[in-house]
């Protein structure tokens, strides 16, 4: 008894343990943030349909492979957001299966939903008639652009988003320079972001309903949270009603602050205050430009970098990015390469703080992940399932829901839920 009390002291303990969430999610940012929450301890229900499941299963190839070396049903899409969870196939367009919805979210502290406006009512399973049998459900509903306003009906995508919310207007290179036009960002940035303050908002409304009981709707919409994370350049447009433009990979308010073309490859140089900008010069052998009234303050340096950057250009071409990257380490002014994800994953910081993690799958024992960032030291992230197969827990969910394995067997059977396989 001593060994087992000892052998469970030693087992770190979860900030979210004991919080149950019902995911109807699917795609990218529901399942982005259920698996945060997962990550910190949360015992996550992925609903799906049976038969196909989460769109994201068919989102390759890159596939997992085997530990022969061939293509898995898992795309790499799937697996890299909805670790940590169990998986249920259920039918939700039966009535059984919405039976079975409706007894799920009546023993959880949660639901995370992103279906189009009012398809839920169509089943009964809106966040009005489960709160009324769980009257302390925090219902989170992420859509495209939110439960109202004159586009809520409209299926919202990632990237029209980043179209219609500015973030490609200011994204690529400048349209007077090769390469010019609006780009999207290289992964969906508004999923993301609004999986990730789908996140802070739950954790938001269960110290809530911790303190009063009292349940309640979050109305996540992508259009929303990509408006909000423009950050700095909205804020520049709200005070001066000018629309900022693309800068490639220049900065809007800092200067030097982009890429730069060494000799044998490119770096970036990111000098944040005037201090920064007196190493630097003197780095490239140009102290005097330090306190030219012209480039002494960054506000000057903003104004004239028509000048300035082209005579740091000049400079930087001289000598490899190495010796650059050095010097400017040394003298502890922000620079970097520019690495592919091969040679950042090879970091050596980066595997010193973990950012991978390897667990077992039902389909090999190689298979990897990226690491959560969450880096907490009394409740850390723990990796206690991998992303499940369809349906892999449909059988024991059902059975910690109180059913029968008759009624398990006539639900399979009429194919409301997916057997497990």
């Amino acid at each position: 008894m001593q060994q087992t009390a000892s052998l469970i002291d030693s087992i770190p303990a979860m900030a979210l343990a004991g919080v149950r969430v019902l995911d109807l999610s699917r795609v990218l940012a529901g399942p982005w943030c259920t698996q945060t929450l997962a990550d910190l301890g949360a015992d996550v229900i992925k609903v799906e349909r049976p038969g196909s499941g989460d769109d994201t299963r068919a989102w390759g190839p890159p596939y997992l492979k085997d530990d022969a070396g061939a293509d898995t049903s898992e795309a790499a899409y799937y697996l890299g957001a909805n670790r940590n969870k169990r998986s249920i196939a259920i039918d939700i367009a039966t009535p059984q299966g919405q039976g079975l919805i409706r007894h799920l979210a009546a023993s959880v502290d949660v639901l995370v939903e992103n279906f189009k406006v009012g398809d839920l009512a169509r089943y009964g399973l809106d966040a009005q008639s489960l709160q009324a049998e769980n009257p302390g459900l925090i219902v989170c509903s992420i859509t495209g652009f939110g439960q109202s306003g004159p586009y809520k009906d409209r299926a919202g995508y990632d990237y029209a988003v980043q179209g219609m919310g500015g973030l490609m207007s200011v994204t690529g290179e400048r349209d007077d320079l090769p390469g010019g036009g609006p780009q999207k960002v290289g992964v969906a940035v508004a999923d993301l972001f609004t999986g990730l303050y789908a996140t802070v908002a739950i954790l938001a409304a269960l110290r809530h309903r911790d303190a009063t009981g009292q349940g309640q709707t979050i109305d996540m919409a992508l259009l929303d949270t990509q408006l909000a994370m423009l950050a700095n350049l909205g804020a520049n447009f709200l005070c001066t009603d000018k629309a900022p433009g693309r800068m490639g990979n220049a900065h809007q308010n800092i200067v030097p602050y982009q890429v730069f073309e060494a000799s044998d490859g490119h770096l970036i140089v990111a000098v944040g205050n005037d201090t920064q900008f007196t190493k630097f010069s003197a780095i490239l052998g140009h102290p005097e430009w330090a306190v030219d009234p012209r480039f002494s303050h960054n506000s000057q340096r903003v104004r004239h970098r028509e000048i300035l950057v082209p005579l740091i250009s000049g400079v930087i071409k001289t000598n490899s990015r190495q010796h650059w990257l050095s010097a400017m380490e040394a003298a502890k002014v922000p620079c970097g390469a520019i690495n592919n994800l091969a040679e950042a994953f090879a970091d050596p910081h980066i595997q010193a703080r973990e950012m991978t993690v390897p667990m077992a799958h039902p389909l090999t024992e190689r298979l990897r992940l990226v690491a959560s960032p969450i880096k907490m030291s009394v409740t850390p992230v723990r990796y206690r399932q991998p992303p499940p197969l369809l349906g892999q827990h449909t059988e024991d969910l059902l059975r910690e829901a109180g059913l029968s394995d008759a009624e398990i067997e006539s639900l399979i059977q009429a194919k409301v839920v997916a057997k497990t396989p």
